[in-house]
């Protein structure tokens, strides 16, 4: 199956949280989504690997995605290193995909930073053909643009995608993941994101940056590289 967007997340969450109004847009537009957990968040706080299991998969049925897969990276120890490269060229080049969604290059979490790092060289090594991965050389393949989400900690935008009419859609896939964010019956220790204050900060920093640019909600994302226009018109 050969996807138009295929996002990556360090762990089960990031890619809701950061982007979830982006890909349900996206989605809704006729494009094919796909959704690579690296993680399966086995070191965090709350909840556990079966309970997060199941949450992954309600939001990916929000979001729409037509696929969501876990590379079993261990959590809070992910590297660049030869065994996970081959493991994210192996989706880039199975899915093919046009556009290629990851982390920001540097965040609160040390595996936010390193999943970016790991993604982006993937995804140029994936086009490499004398780069056989169990002999998928002759299907190399190279993704035509590489964007990078923030999630914590606040970085330089390159442009903002309007999500004002999936805003409800966008925190209902990120609040699918239960066990992470407020409840008030919760048992578990806090954490960060899951203050009352984290989850109503969804939707005050969608707005923050939907404002900037003329949207009532809005995600950032960041460029790899320049983009290239034929007008100036596509600017808008």
């Amino acid at each position: 199956m050969k996807l138009d967007i295929l996002a990556f997340g360090a762990h089960p969450d990031d890619v809701e949280i950061s982007v979830g109004g982006t890909l349900i847009s996206e989605v809704r537009q006729g494009k094919k989504v796909g959704l690579i957990d690296l993680t399966r968040g086995e070191m965090g706080t709350r909840g556990t690997v079966e309970i997060r299991n199941q949450e992954a998969e309600e939001a990916r049925k929000i979001i729409g995605a037509a696929v969501r897969e876990n590379l079993d990276m261990p959590d809070a120890f992910l590297e660049t290193n030869a065994e996970n490269l081959e493991k994210v060229i192996r989706v880039i080049r199975k899915y093919q995909p046009d556009i290629v969604i990851t982390n920001a290059p540097s965040d609160r979490h040390p595996d936010h930073g390193h999943a970016a790092s790991l993604v982006v060289e993937a995804c140029f090594k994936a086009g490499l053909r004398k780069y056989q991965v169990d002999g998928t050389g002759e299907n190399a393949w190279r993704p035509r643009a590489i964007y990078q989400y923030m999630q914590f900690y606040i970085h330089q935008a390159s442009f903002v995608y309007d999500i004002s009419h999936v805003i409800d859609e966008k925190v209902a896939c990120v609040l699918a993941h239960k066990s992470q964010f407020f409840n008030p019956e919760s048992m578990e220790p806090e954490t960060v994101i899951s203050s009352p204050q984290f989850k109503e900060n969804l939707r005050a920093r969608a707005s923050e940056y939907g404002i900037q640019a003329g949207f009532d909600y809005g995600e950032p994302l960041m460029l790899i590289r320049l983009p290239g226009v034929k007008k100036l018109t596509e600017l808008y």
